[in-house]
C-alpha cells in the first residue's frame, strides 16, 4: 500500500481514538489525561499499534488494564466512526509511550548535576 494512504489512515485512527477516549473521560469525570501519541498500521491494515500517553503516571497500570480489557469495544466504536472510510478496521494493540517520562527524568538528572 502506498505510504501516503497508510499515513492518512494512521492519522484518522489517531484522531478518532483520541475522540473516543475524550468522550469516555468526560462521561466518567476522571482526572486522567490520556492521548494517542502515535499509531502504526501494518501495510495490510490488519494490525494497529497505538501508543498512549497517560497522565498522571501513577494510574498507568490501571488504565492500561482497562483499555486492554475493552479493546474489542474500542475497535467496534472505531469501526462505527471510520467504517465508511476504510474497508477493514485493524486489530488494536495498545502500548504506553514513556517518552515524556524519559524526557522528564533526563531533565531532572541534568538539573541535579548543575547543582554540583
Amino acid at each position: 500500500m502506498e505510504n501516503k494512504k497508510l499515513q492518512k489512515i494512521e492519522r484518522l485512527i489517531q484522531k478518532e481514538i483520541n475522540e473516543l477516549f475524550r468522550l469516555q473521560a468526560k462521561q466518567f469525570k476522571k482526572l486522567v489525561i490520556m492521548s494517542v501519541i502515535t499509531v502504526r498500521v501494518s501495510p495490510d491494515l490488519g494490525i494497529a499499534k497505538i501508543f498512549l500517553s497517560i497522565y498522571p503516571s501513577n494510574s498507568i497500570i490501571n488504565i492500561m488494564d482497562n483499555v486492554k480489557k475493552n479493546k474489542n469495544n474500542i475497535r467496534y466504536n472505531l469501526g462505527l466512526r471510520i467504517g465508511k472510510k476504510i474497508r477493514r478496521v485493524p486489530e488494536l494493540f495498545f502500548y504506553v509511550d514513556n517518552s515524556f517520562d524519559y524526557i522528564d527524568n533526563i531533565s531532572r538528572l541534568i538539573s541535579q548535576n548543575e547543582g554540583i
